[in-house]
């Protein structure tokens, strides 16, 4: 099995807190993603919405697009009417070949949530799943009839955040969404990620991966910080560099027959973390530990053992 790695521009301008790198040019993420030796990017707030136009920037720096969030509303919408509104994001992602959204229901709010306490977020009542389930799937279906994928993202703060919540969600859905599985996520909600990719190595289709440095995950935890302050105070790192047992867990996502994307997704104070230097960082960790389970990693020069 062979995998690409990618990174979000997030390491670099984080579009929920737009002074966190606000900056930092487009030219300047793209160009160290290049550098830092990643083959694809996901999109940013300062990336073009026109294939015609982000297409010639991205294969200026030899990138290719491997996906995009979308802020799904599934729960409060109907399936047609979140699908019209989809659609220039599916053309968008279809036109360049990036082969999924990734799609995260922030229905009953999130983004003025980010700064509340880590407790109050939406939730679906027990007898609202199977309605639920049945909503994701067609809408899941509609996308792969287009030509992209659903990579549900389970997401702090978010109606589907916790591993029980991941397991609902693949219960009550169809093989056509797929899961963004999420390690930093799993970690931070008070999940196993070991636990949460054996049980659903076979739906998996997109990864995230971010690293939590475990004194500052039972302080937010212990303390119910908002999600937001615990970023700002360093949660997140990259693959290698806090407590996440990626070891395991990518020999997982092989044994299971994973291929597609790796995409480093470490949200951090560009102040404190240098973009740079955190992004070559993670390639390099995470590369390291894909080929020790077993893993091809493409890179621009071909497919290394």
């Amino acid at each position: 099995m062979s995998v690409r790695i990618g990174i979000n521009p997030i390491t670099w301008t984080n579009d929920d807190v737009p002074e966190l790198g606000g900056d930092t040019p487009l030219e300047v993420c793209l160009a160290e993603t290049r550098e830092a030796g990643y083959l694809g990017t996901e999109l940013g707030g300062k990336f073009p919405r026109d294939s015609a136009v982000l297409g010639p920037i991205l294969a200026r720096y030899d990138l290719r697009l491997v996906g995009g969030w979308w802020d799904g509303r599934i729960l409060e919408r109907e399936v047609d009417e979140e699908f019209e509104t989809l659609l220039p994001h599916l053309t968008l992602h279809r036109d360049l070949g990036a082969p999924r959204v990734v799609y995260a229901d922030t229905s009953r709010g999130r983004h003025g949530g980010i700064w509340d306490p880590i407790s109050k977020r939406p939730m679906l009542a027990d007898d609202e799943w199977a309605a639920y389930g049945r909503k994701v799937t067609a809408l899941a279906e509609k996308m792969a009839g287009f030509g992209v994928g659903m990579a549900f993202h389970h997401h702090m703060g978010t109606i589907v955040e916790s591993d029980a919540e991941v397991d609902r969600l693949m219960e009550v859905t169809g093989p056509a969404v797929g899961l963004l599985y999420d390690t930093g996520h799993s970690a931070f909600s008070g999940g196993d990620p070991v636990a949460l990719v054996s049980r659903h190595v076979g739906r998996i289709v997109h990864v995230h991966c971010k690293d939590t440095r475990p004194d500052m995950l039972a302080r937010a935890r212990r303390d119910d910080m908002s999600f937001m302050q615990a970023v700002l105070d360093g949660i997140f790192t990259v693959p290698g560099d806090g407590s996440v047992d990626y070891a395991t867990i990518l020999r997982r996502l092989h044994d299971g027959g994973y291929e597609g994307w790796l995409v480093v997704e470490a949200e951090q104070d560009p102040r404190k973390a240098n973009p740079l230097t955190y992004a070559t960082l993670g390639y390099r960790n995470l590369a390291a530990l894909a080929k020790a389970a077993g893993f091809a990693v493409e890179t621009r020069q071909g497919v290394q053992p």
